[in-house]
Parts: structure tokens; C-alpha cells; sequence
């Protein structure tokens, strides 16, 4: 029974993503349609049609690979420019893309190509897509702020670690060779209260993190609140050890340590908190992202060498499905923990989706806005010097940009599902 149960919530959150996907296109077909753009098709999914339906020009229908979707935009490339030039490769290539397009294109569309919009309205049109998604993460993490809450870590002290271990040593138990760590010399107590750092007031536990890794090994003056009473505790130096980056866990850096850790507790927010949690999110987003092909090549010599996999490895949706089936089915949260962790992912992909469209890369929606902005920017430059408006920038001759991260993705994406059917990642 729990196993199909496991494969429901699987498969539930997967339908999900889909919608998701759905949802994104949405977000390019209605400010497309609103501009006059020609759209021919908006589709879920890839390969052979199951069901379509016309309408206002439009066909409208699901596919049968349903691992992404798309809008089919009227218009993208600009017509061929007339010159006596030879052609070269590049030139060839954009112009044999460009001829499967202009097969459907007519007289009376006209007005109606995409290369034909302004640029804020192609800026639009390509930015609603994310936009959606981020939307969509939004409105998951408020509804978790404000109805359940977040754990958040305070000020007040739950454990004082006896030694100070490096944090990537495999071996965490403290051995004779292992110094105690500030926070034990200093007589940290739990239940403590940390009020300031080397005369510094304390804001939350965050700032107090900051605090201790920017110290070094320096000298570490703290003050608790101990019952009734504000105790400053013994000078000690805190120890360099190697501890994981904020934004990116698989990087330990060299910082300050001082050997305690925080209660947590439950607390629940609105906008202002959730746009915070989300930037904080993005940004470790980013620099996953950044670092993305590593990954994906770590994850595949991983796999091929027959090495535990890294937890922070990136997941493909057939692995993040999986462990919202594992979500579903744990015994180890409650209902409402249950519910907050599987819905948690589900607003993470979407966070994740938005900001990987969001790269400057063609065929990525970010590359789309890129090119854009150039065309502008070339535009303006050449009223200014007073000359000729150049036209509608050829993105056609990106096509070979766009094989290429089209490619990395479609291999990327299949290295992932392999990895995440025969060694995936378990965190509970």
C-alpha cells in the first residue's frame, strides 16, 4: 500500500509541474495574443498530438512526451536581408530556419510578427512566462507563511557542541585530538540567550552567524541573557574551521566557529517575509545555476564510478517527483509538515524554472529578452549618431547558441532522470 501511495503523490506532483509548464505558457500566449502577435500553436508537452482544438486562430492541445510545453510565436526571425555578399555558414543556417517559418506567413500577417512588436511589448511577452512561475512560488510560500509558518532559528541557545570539527570531516564524533570549541571554554549554556557579539546588540540568529564567521580566530567577547540576568561570559577566541557557504552547501569556506546552535521556532509571516525568503532563495538559486553544468557532470561521473551521491546534487522532475512520493508517505512528519515540505518543493521547481528561463541564452526566454534589449540599444545608438535605423536584430543567426544550450539541456535533463531512477537522492 505504501508503495502505491508513493507512486500517487509521485505522479500527483509531476501532474502539478505540468500545470505549471501550462501555466507558463500562458504567460507568453495572453500578452502575445493582447500585442497582435500571431499564435499558431500552445501546446503541453512534446511528440504526438492526443488532442487539440482551434480556436481564434489558435490550436490549443496536449502532446505526448509531457515533459515541457510551448507557444508557437509567428514571426520570431526578420526577413532575409538582400546582399550581393556571399553567404556563409551562419548565414545559410538562419536562413534555412527562417524559411520553415515564412511557409505559414502571409501578406495579411503583416503588422502581426513577433520581430515586428516594440521592444517593451517583446520584453513583456518573453518575461510573463517566469513571471507566471515566480507567481505561482509566491503565492505557495505565503500561503505557507501565513496559515502554518516557518521554522526559524532564534537567538536562544539548544545545544553547545563539546568540540570543534572541521563540518566536511566524514567523521563527526570528537576525539581526544579535537579542541573544545569556544562556546563550551566561554561556559555557553543552553537556554541561553545570545544578546551581543563583542559589543555588537544581535538582531537574529542570521546576524550573529555573520558575526562569529567575519571574527576569524579573533577574540570573542559574548553576553547572554541567563534567566533574570545578562551574564557577559569569558573572552575567547573563536576558531577558523571550514563550514558550508550560505548560498551554495556543497562549498565549505574557511571561517569563524564558535560551537552553538539555535532553537527553532514556528513563525508565521506575510508579503514582506515571504519576498524575503524567496530572495534568499534566488539567490542560492542563482549560484546553483552558475555552477549547473559541474553539477550535472559530477552527478554523471557519480554515477558511472559508483559514488554515493551528493544531497545537494541537482534533481530532474522525474527525481523531484519521486521524493514528493516519498513526502507523501513518510512517517517521520506530521500531516501539516507533510504538507508544507511537498508543497515547499513544489514552489522551489517553480522558483527554479523561472530563473533558469531567465538566462540570457537563447532559446531560454532570457535570451529572447537579450536580444531584445540589444536590438534597442542598437537602435538608439544609431539615432543618436544619425544614421539609418538598423532594423529588427537576426536571431535566426543564434541558432547555433541555441543547438547548443538546447542540447546540454536535453542531455543534462536525461544524465539527471538516469541518476535519480538508479541513485537517487534520499532525504528522509
Amino acid at each position: 500500500m505504501t508503495v502505491v501511495l508513493t507512486i500517487l503523490f509521485a505522479l500527483l506532483f509531476f501532474a502539478l509541474i505540468m500545470v505549471s509548464i501550462a501555466l507558463h505558457e500562458v504567460g507568453h500566449l495572453v500578452p502575445a495574443k493582447l500585442f497582435g502577435v500571431k499564435v499558431t500553436q500552445y501546446f503541453v508537452g512534446f511528440g504526438k498530438t492526443l488532442w487539440s482544438t482551434v480556436k481564434g486562430g489558435t490550436e490549443y492541445g496536449v502532446k505526448a512526451i509531457p515533459l515541457g510545453g510551448y507557444v508557437k510565436l509567428v514571426g520570431m526571425y526578420p526577413p532575409e536581408k538582400q546582399t550581393d555578399r556571399p553567404k556563409g555558414w551562419l548565414t545559410r543556417i538562419a536562413d534555412q530556419a527562417r524559411s520553415f517559418e515564412y511557409e505559414e506567413i502571409t501578406p495579411a500577417d503583416d503588422g502581426r510578427l513577433f520581430y515586428q512588436k516594440k521592444t517593451w511589448q517583446k520584453i513583456i511577452v518573453m518575461l510573463a512566462g517566469p513571471a507566471m512561475n515566480i507567481l505561482i512560488a509566491f503565492l505557495i510560500f505565503l500561503g505557507i507563511n501565513f496559515f502554518h509558518g516557518v521554522y526559524t532559528p532564534t537567538l536562544t541557545v539548544e545545544t553547545v557542541s563539546e568540540c570543534a570539527i572541521r563540518a566536511d570531516r566524514p567523521e563527526q564524533t570528537c576525539t581526544e585530538a579535537d579542541p573544545p570549541t569556544p562556546a563550551a571554554a566561554a561556559g555557553v549554556q543552553p537556554g541561553d540567550v545570545l544578546v551581543s557579539f563583542n559589543g555588537e546588540p544581535l538582531r537574529d540568529w542570521e546576524h550573529m552567524g555573520d558575526l562569529i564567521r567575519a571574527n576569524r580566530d579573533g577574540e570573542a567577547s559574548v553576553v547572554v541573557q541567563r534567566a533574570d540576568e545578562q551574564v557577559t561570559l569569558p573572552t575567547v577566541n573563536t576558531v577558523l574551521n571550514y563550514v558550508p557557504d550560505r548560498l551554495d552547501p556543497t562549498k565549505f569556506i574557511e571561517a569563524g566557529f564558535y560551537g552553538v546552535a539555535p532553537t527553532s521556532e514556528l513563525r508565521r509571516g506575510g508579503p514582506v517575509a515571504t519576498v524575503d525568503q524567496m530572495w534568499t532563495m534566488t539567490k542560492q538559486s542563482a549560484v546553483a545555476l552558475a555552477s549547473f553544468p559541474v553539477r550535472v557532470y559530477n552527478v554523471a561521473a557519480d554515477l558511472v564510478t559508483g559514488q554515493p551521491r551528493d544531497v545537494n546534487s541537482p534533481l530532474s522532475i522525474v527525481g523531484a517527483s519521486r521524493f514528493a512520493g516519498e513526502i507523501g508517505t513518510t512517517t517521520e512528519l506530521s500531516g501539516p509538515e507533510k504538507v508544507v515540505t511537498w508543497m515547499s518543493l513544489l514552489g522551489s521547481v517553480n522558483l527554479f524554472v523561472a530563473l533558469l528561463n531567465l538566462v540570457p541564452l537563447l532559446p531560454l526566454d532570457g535570451g529572447h529578452v537579450a536580444g531584445a534589449l540589444y536590438e534597442a540599444l542598437r537602435r538608439g545608438i544609431a539615432r543618436l549618431l544619425g544614421r539609418p535605423d538598423p532594423g529588427p536584430v537576426d536571431t535566426a543567426k543564434a541558432l547555433p547558441m541555441t543547438y547548443v544550450v538546447a542540447g546540454f539541456l536535453l542531455i543534462g535533463g536525461l544524465v539527471l532522470i538516469v541518476a535519480d531512477i538508479f541513485s537517487p537522492i534520499r532525504l528522509l
